[in-house]
């Protein structure tokens, strides 16, 4: 077979920088080429800059377009493959415009961090996906599963998480904090995490403790923040001048560390992977709104006051193969995106159809413009969104009317929150 000219497409930070690596890791065998798509959450160049440095992929192959030069991208010039690499809504309305743009080409899917539990979302989402790339032995069962559960057949491959190099050595002394936007979630308790960080600070003046946040101020993240850490920090002042905050890349902020301290940060792995030890903060509970069941066997869990007098630990080798340190010879999700690029070619690989819903086109239009928002300047896209809101509106009012006329079920176990993205960076 001659070489893919596989395309991602990406806007926000941690999608951008996991498509990046993703592609990078395979750009030996293919030609890569990462669009990163014009949203209202799109990366700032500071952000694009930080994801394509070490991703392995050349800078000069990322170029950033609007929804309409996508779509003229992917006719000009069709791809054998598509990495479609975006938060649910958008990455539906990119398959769809994928499916009918470039018909012949393969289209891949996946989540950039854990993504333990799997999630019925990640899956509706991105249901006209021809693969799903997972990145643990654990994800490709628990993703399988959920699958035939609720009837919707997929393919699943196998990918070491791109930016968990293994061949980067860390030397120093800093405790570094993968900050995250989602967990945990209340106000209390990253306010008990800032007081932490001010704890450790004090309790070694010569060490310093390293914020790494997602985003500089102003920049957007994959997901929106309500209670930033610079901004919780500002109560304690004036901090202590050990105690810093960076925006660097992760990579760059584990060269000098001596651990990290995370809730469920993907930085975990990262950190596993080159030998420097972890604290997974279990002081808020382990649940799986908390993104953090996957690190349960493995040996990682502390407190605050572990954190804070820099009690790391190092995984259990029992957990390590099932969860993101497997072999790498184990990936298969390359020679899986060969295989169905030769089937579709041969007319052996059906296109897989987008979930049946109603609306019909308009239904279509109205996604787009709530995933581009201003962006989409079309007028389909006005009209869609004339309709759509009090179409919606209704929709919701209707449903709640019906669950407050329904009789109450009885008591069962708390519901699983059907979160569709994963632990991102």
């Amino acid at each position: 077979m001659t070489r893919l000219r596989v395309v991602g497409v990406a806007d926000t930070d941690s999608y951008v920088k996991w498509g990046a690596a993703l592609l990078g890791s395979a750009s030996a065998d293919w030609d890569v080429e990462l669009l990163v798509l014009d949203t209202p959450s799109v990366v700032s160049d500071a952000q694009l800059h930080s994801a394509l440095a070490g991703s392995g992929m050349d800078a000069a192959a990322a170029r950033r377009v609007t929804f309409d030069e996508l779509e003229f991208a992917l006719t000009s010039r069709p791809p054998d493959a598509v990495l479609v690499a975006a938060r649910g809504p958008l990455a539906r309305v990119v398959a769809r415009t994928v499916a009918e743009r470039a018909p012949f080409a393969v289209i891949v899917t996946g989540l950039p961090g854990i993504s333990i539990p799997a999630t019925r979302k990640a899956l509706l989402y991105r249901a006209q996906c021809d693969v799903f790339v997972v990145h643990s032995h654990r994800e490709v069962r628990e993703f399988d599963a959920l699958a035939e559960r609720i009837g919707l057949p997929q393919s699943f491959a196998l990918a070491s998480l791109p930016f968990a190099g293994r061949d980067r050595a860390a030397h120093g002394d800093d405790l570094v904090f993968a900050a995250q936007a989602l967990v945990p979630a209340e106000r209390s308790d990253r306010l008990r995490i800032a007081a932490m960080l001010l704890a450790a600070a004090r309790a070694h003046p010569d060490r310093r403790v390293v914020v790494k946040l997602r985003a500089e101020r102003g920049e957007h993240q994959t997901h929106a923040e309500a209670d930033p850490y610079p901004e919780l920090l500002e109560r304690f002042a004036p901090l202590p001048s050990n105690l810093v905050i960076s925006t660097a890349p992760m990579r760059a902020a584990l060269d000098s560390a001596e651990g990290l301290v995370t809730v469920s940060s993907t930085a975990a792995i990262e950190a596993v992977a080159r030998g420097i030890p972890v604290i997974a903060l279990d002081s808020f509970g382990i649940a799986p709104e908390l993104i953090n069941v996957v690190f349960e066997g493995s040996g990682l869990f502390g407190d605050e006051v572990d954190a804070a007098a820099r009690r790391f630990r190092h995984p259990d080798p029992s957990w390590i193969h099932d969860n993101y340190l497997h072999d790498p010879a184990d990936d298969d999700w390359t020679a899986a995106v060969a295989e169905l690029v030769e089937r579709r070619r041969e007319g052996l690989l059906p296109h897989r159809e987008p979930l049946s819903r109603r609306g019909g086109s308009l239904r279509d239009t109205w996604e787009r413009k709530r995933a581009l928002g201003p962006l989409d300047r079309s007028a389909a896209g006005r009209v869609a969104l004339v309709l759509g809101v009090p179409l919606r509106a209704a929709l919701v009012a209707a449903q709640r009317a019906r669950a407050i006329a329904a009789p109450r079920p009885a008591a069962t176990a708390p519901r699983t929150p059907q979160r569709e993205s994963s632990t991102t960076r």
